[in-house]
């Protein structure tokens, strides 16, 4: 969709070239909001393209859940996709899954650190404050040499993410970590200092996420979301376990 108020564009190619923050600006990365519907209120776009970026079966399998036209899967940004603050982002469920870190940095120069699981808080609702930008995210190399293993659902073949589970078990110590997107309103996050039972599984995901707290909407209603959740994660307990899934 064309923005027929910008009148203005900036190209930063640093932090130092960055223009002070005003009201009717807007960071512009892969621009999938941006363009999705008329934004009445910006007239500046700053295009953060130019500031320099970087990047496992987990990453392919992420990046094949969402579901885009082909002009965002050429042009978004997985920083944009965590900004958008979605259920069904799918670069929350990796960067969340990877104990990932986003750096901030704010308009008055400075920078802070937050974990991707309290960087989402709802939906469309980010930790960002006014003016501020997501720089970075780090996924720390321990949890890049984890096992993986991922479920996913849409209530179409082509529909958005109704429920995605990810699981990952260190190969050090046998650290278990599930993670659980698009079911919640945003990234919960489950870590268990070795494999657990079925029934403790399903007690930790009952007590992070009681019934109400399903997301409900056209992609999946709660109970249903409820449902596969648990589905996915005792998947999970036991691919990731093998024959030894039952024991703890």
């Amino acid at each position: 969709m064309d923005l027929n108020g910008i009148t203005e564009i900036a190209r930063p190619r640093s932090r130092a070239e960055l223009p002070a923050w005003h009201s009717g600006d807007a960071w512009l990365a892969g621009g999938t909001w941006l363009f999705s519907e008329p934004q009445a209120k910006i007239s500046r776009l700053v295009d953060i393209a130019d500031l320099g970026w970087t990047a496992s079966p987990l990453v392919s399998q992420c990046c094949r859940s969402f579901l885009a036209s082909f002009k965002i899967w050429n042009l978004a940004t997985v920083g944009g996709n965590l900004c958008m603050a979605l259920p069904a982002g799918p670069m929350i469920s990796l960067t969340a899954a990877l104990d990932g870190v986003c750096t901030i940095w704010a308009p008055d120069g400075f920078e802070r650190r937050v974990a991707v699981t309290d960087f989402v808080l709802a939906p469309q609702r980010s930790a960002l404050r006014p003016g501020e930008l997501l720089r970075a995210i780090d996924l720390p190399i321990a949890a890049l040499r984890r096992r993986t293993a991922f479920r996913q659902i849409s209530l179409s073949p082509l529909g958005r993410s109704g429920a995605l589970v990810i699981g990952t078990r260190s190969p050090d110590d046998g650290a278990v970590a599930l993670t659980v997107t698009a079911s919640t309103p945003r990234p919960i996050r489950l870590a268990f200092a070795r494999m657990p039972s079925q029934t403790a599984l399903r007690d930790a995901l009952e007590a992070a996420i009681p019934r109400e707290c399903y997301y409900n909407d056209f992609h999946g209603t709660p109970p249903w979301r409820r449902q596969v959740t648990l589905r996915f994660a005792e998947d999970i307990r036991i691919e990731l376990g093998g024959n030894g899934a039952s024991a703890a």
